[in-house]
């Protein structure tokens, strides 16, 4: 699932280096016989500021419900396995955590495994891994860790690489 950028960004480049990065990558799994699609449900709700400048608490605040699942797309998403976000740059995780929150929304209801929202992304979280929900998280559920992994490629890996 590719997390959305700006439509003035994507305007801008004259690409959705999400998309087309998602795009890749699950056309590779297919070819390697592993089912995967993409699914670009995720939407901006509101305008946000351009992140160049800020921090990492400031790009929290700055994202902070600025993305939706689309109407119709929730139904996507349940019962169809594990869902990868897929990014174009990792600085603090900022759109990633927001992506995530958007999705664990979506979801309520569906057993979905996800750091509940109150979780932090600490070193003890990390040590820790999959942990049991307190009471007011759902009861005795094991939350598992929502894990990223990130990929580098150099810029002649793509047709289009500039911003």
């Amino acid at each position: 699932m590719p997390v959305p950028s700006a439509p003035r960004a994507v305007r801008t480049r004259g690409h959705d280096p999400a998309r087309r990065i998602a795009l890749a990558a699950a056309g590779e799994l297919r070819r390697t016989g592993t089912p995967a699609r993409v699914l670009a449900v995720l939407r901006q709700r509101h305008a946000v500021a351009d992140q160049s400048e800020l921090g990492a608490r400031q790009r929290l605040r700055n994202l902070a419900g600025a993305l939706a699942v689309a109407p119709g797309g929730g139904r996507l998403l349940c019962g169809g396995g594990p869902v990868v976000l897929v990014d174009d740059l990792m600085t603090t995780g900022a759109s990633l955590t927001e992506a995530a929150r958007a999705l664990r929304a979506a979801r309520a209801g569906a057993k979905s495994a996800v750091y509940p929202s109150s979780a932090g992304e600490g070193r003890e979280e990390r040590k820790a891994g999959p942990r049991m929900a307190g009471p007011n998280e759902g009861g005795d559920v094991i939350r598992e860790a929502i894990r990223a992994a990130v990929v580098a490629a150099s810029p002649d890996s793509f047709e289009i690489n500039r911003n």
